[in-house]
């Protein structure tokens, strides 16, 4: 089971609520132009990622999908080019990264809400970096829809019920995420986060079910 032996479990509940926004800008412009500049043979799989996640391309910068077994979280080739993204994921977040990846969900995908389950997901903590998105993608966790716009970082709160809804037609939505061990800087950043920024969005819940609905249909 992924597992980091000898690590605490973290109350997500009280460090992180839902999603909180951090007290910190990100260089959007710079990060955008970085993933950009991405060679395409780095895109265009899943990355090893299954379930949920199947929807989205994914990049992994440090380690490996959870389904891909126990293999060591350490560099993966892409990094290298992204120097921001290492800045950002080694210094200026936290200091102990643990698995990061690029997660781009195409126009009109969602990922359906779920857990992550595993202690490892209750062992660290998961931050989000909006590379490219706009007004019409939205993380829901717990019920409550929060927007998440590029020069942000927010934390997510994933060992609760959370999905995402990109219901933009022709748009995609592609986040950094990145995993961290606790350290006295993200610590501090998550004491002064934004909290109480999600809205209820019925139709959300609607488009979850309709999607639900809509899978089983054609696995039956």
């Amino acid at each position: 089971m992924l597992d980091l032996p000898g690590q605490p479990f973290l109350d997500k509940d009280t460090m992180v609520g839902r999603c909180a926004r951090l007290p910190l800008r990100v260089d959007a412009a710079t990060l955008a132009a970085e993933v950009a500049a991405l060679p395409q043979l780095y895109w265009g799989s899943r990355g090893g990622r299954v379930g949920v996640h199947r929807v989205a391309e994914a990049v992994f910068l440090r380690g490996h999908a959870p389904a891909e077994g126990d293999k060591p979280i350490e560099d993966r080739p892409a990094l290298d080019l992204l120097p921001y993204a290492r800045t950002l994921i080694e210094e200026v977040i936290g200091s102990k990264p643990q698995r990061c990846l690029l997660a781009r969900l195409p126009p009109g995908a969602s990922v359906l809400p779920h857990i992550d389950r595993a202690p490892y997901f209750s062992q660290t903590l998961r931050i989000h970096v909006p590379v490219e998105s706009h007004d019409q993608a939205w993380m829901i966790c717990q019920g409550l829809a929060y927007l998440m716009r590029p020069g942000e970082a927010w934390a997510l709160n994933n060992v609760a019920m959370h999905g995402v809804w990109n219901a933009h037609t022709t748009r995609a939505r592609t986040h950094l995420i990145c995993d961290f061990l606790p350290d006295p800087a993200l610590l501090d950043l998550l004491a002064g986060a934004e909290r109480g920024l999600g809205q209820p969005m019925p139709e959300a819940e609607a488009h979850f079910a309709a999607v639900t609905r809509l899978q089983a249909v054609q696995a039956g």
